[in-house]
């Protein structure tokens, strides 16, 4: 049973769950006592604060976890909770990481619809941009903001509409969890290395 400090009761946390975080629940919440989100466990493990965009996170990393989360039903979301400490601290530093990341969700998304020539395009495109970008130098400041433009326009929109191809599959928790599994493993790898692992690529 895990009891947060001021809580008036305790929850049984999902077997694996660091202690003290909230009961899993969709959506964003108002207080921990509510429940949380992925995402909002993670930042109470990284700086302590009631959040679902922590600074120790990539933000379309975060993206992505907040759409599984709210996505799966309450067993695969309980299964995925073990992994709130590791998004706690999963930002890879270079600058072709979100391509990259949202590349392989267009991918995973294009075993569900092959014939969809709108992902094979956002595929390419999230390909070209990651090549592009593998060898370039840590960001100054015009890079970070063509970089945030980038991901706040076209990559969060490519991300957006192949996780809702996703959500759509019949085995969509399944895919969905193993997803963002193998994502959050590859941001871990990529986290204090610098770039992240060349692992984690776009299929071809």
């Amino acid at each position: 049973m895990t009891a947060l400090p001021g809580r008036g009761a305790s929850v049984e946390s999902p077997a694996g769950v660091p202690d003290g975080l909230p009961v899993p629940g969709r959506f964003a919440h108002l207080h921990p006592d509510d429940g949380a989100c992925l995402m909002e466990a993670a930042a109470l493990l990284s700086c302590g604060r009631f959040t679902d965009s922590p600074a120790g996170t990539h933000p379309a990393l975060a993206t992505l976890a907040r759409v599984v989360n709210d996505s799966v039903g309450d067993d695969a979301r309980h299964a995925l909770w073990p992994l709130a400490a590791d998004l706690a601290d999963a930002r890879p530093a270079g600058r072709d990481y979100a391509p990259l990341l949202v590349g392989a969700v267009v991918d995973a998304a294009r075993l569900v619809r092959p014939a969809s020539r709108r992902l094979a395009r956002h595929g390419r495109a999230c390909r070209g941009r990651a090549q592009k970008l593998a060898h370039t130098p840590a960001a100054g400041p015009a890079a970070r903001i063509t970089d945030l433009l980038w991901w706040r326009g076209p990559g969060r929109r490519h991300l957006e509409q192949a996780l809702g191809v996703l959500c759509g599959a019949p085995d969509a928790d399944q895919r969905l969890s193993g997803l963002l599994r193998e994502a959050v493993a590859q941001a871990r790898d990529g986290t204090d290395g610098g770039a992240p692992s060349r692992e984690f690529r776009c299929n071809r």
